[in-house]
């Protein structure tokens, strides 16, 4: 019985411990757009990357995706987390940007990471104006 509660008490904290990783990634993914730091946010992507969204990206990879979306971290100010769940090897994150004229963009994104905690993809769901260049 000893080592059957240890067992799932292990579990538990495995579960937990890979729940914080996925959002420490996911923060620190897009704090590298707010700090306009393209190392930081590059760290935190798999080998295999792929981005998806309205755009229309369809599984694009690294290289597409740098050039796409990156120069987007010139308009974005600040990133504020709402909620990011995660479950497994997924999560969703519900964020806010903040452009540099102060308009606001709500943004939801799911996350599907490797087996070394990197993000392996994202599907990115835009609200409202779009992405932050396309806010008026």
């Amino acid at each position: 019985m000893k080592l059957l509660l240890l067992a799932a008490f292990c579990c538990g904290i495995t579960v937990f411990a890979s729940a914080q990783n996925a959002e420490k990634t996911i923060k620190t993914y897009l704090m590298g757009y707010e700090k306009k730091d393209w190392n930081m946010t590059v760290s935190q992507l798999a080998d295999g990357f792929t981005f998806t969204s309205p755009a229309p990206d369809d599984h694009i990879p690294l290289a597409v995706y740098k050039t796409r979306c990156w120069s987007q971290a010139q308009y974005i100010k600040k990133v504020e987390f709402e909620k990011i769940i995660q479950q497994g090897n997924y999560a969703f994150a519900i964020y806010i940007l903040t452009t540099n004229d102060n308009k606001h963009l709500r943004n939801t994104e799911f996350y599907t990471f490797s087996t070394d905690g990197k993000i392996k993809s994202i599907e990115c769901f835009f609200g409202g104006a779009g992405y932050p260049s396309n806010i008026k």
